[in-house]
């Protein structure tokens, strides 16, 4: 998965600090990225603050194996050599490394939630960035605000030798299991029975949990859970989301096209051990 960079580890601790001539600049622009890919190693390189005018501004965001990320804000002159990519298109690249494509997604995160907060959700003035915690902070009435993070479910629905594979009616292609946000009141648990329900029509019982993934690029912390299907198995698909809801056997499981995410993850457990992959609960956050 994409946060799988050991023995690296992501910090991100903020720190009110300025970008050194060698810090990492993140560039998005109408949804893309700024990046250098080199085709033969893999390698994706980042530009460098040397690599920008001297009134350039940018605010720090992470440090991975001590190379430090910074974020820039609206610059006009980007440096040559490099190119444009989607998320998903860098996503789909070859690569030696998940450290900059982690950096990305995160990266993408705090860029959609710094364009969504400069201006106080309370009074309407101006925000200005805190120098103390990684927050915006309104100097009229002092409200601050922190980054969002939506908890959302990814749920392996197995009955036996089966577990039911979906496909979005619109975006991501590929099969995909069941998934949904949390809503306000529930506990993760119930959003499981809920989405379930609601996507596929089905009951369920023996709820666990597997493990969970930062997914910066919809701002989501998902967290997988396995359960069994609680009675009729018959799926009952809702087609305003989903254009294709079927049991599959283990044998005849279609994996995505990388294994960046939390729903490949549970989709090739279950393919390759059956029911005993899912009872393992959270202890594969420690494999």
């Amino acid at each position: 998965m994409i946060q799988d960079i050991f023995p690296e580890k992501l910090d991100n601790h903020y720190v009110h600090q300025a970008p050194d001539a060698d810090g990492r600049i993140l560039v998005f622009r109408e949804g893309k990225l700024l990046v250098r890919h080199d085709g033969d190693t893999g390698d994706l390189i980042y530009p460098m603050r040397k690599e920008f005018p001297p009134d350039f501004s940018a605010v720090y965001l992470f440090s991975v194996g001590g190379m430090k990320f910074f974020l820039a804000m609206d610059p006009e002159a980007v440096p040559e050599g490099y190119a444009w990519y989607s998320m998903p298109e860098l996503r789909m690249l070859k690569r030696s490394s998940n450290v900059p494509v982690l950096a990305a997604y995160t990266g993408w995160h705090l860029w959609k939630w710094y364009g969504t907060s400069r201006y106080c959700g309370a009074c309407g003035a101006k925000t200005a960035f805190d120098t103390a915690e990684r927050a915006m902070t309104c100097p009229v009435c002092g409200n601050k605000i922190y980054p969002r993070i939506n908890p959302a479910v990814i749920v392996g629905v197995t009955n036996g030798e089966k577990i039911v594979l979906t496909r979005y009616k619109v975006g991501y292609g590929h099969n995909a299991l069941v998934a949904g946000f949390t809503e306000i009141g529930e506990t993760a648990e119930e959003t499981v029975s809920r989405e379930v329900m609601e996507e596929i029509g089905l009951k369920v019982k023996n709820i666990r949990y597997y493990k969970s993934q930062p997914w910066g690029i919809a701002s989501d912390i998902l967290m997988g859970f396995y359960c069994d299907v609680d009675g009729d198995p018959v799926i009952r698909r809702d087609d305003s989301e989903l254009k294709y809801a079927e049991w599959v056997e283990r044998k005849d499981i279609e994996l995505q096209p990388t294994d960046d995410s939390l729903t490949n993850e549970m989709m090739k457990v279950f393919r390759d051990e059956g029911y005993k992959g899912t009872i393992r609960n959270g202890n594969r956050n420690q494999e």
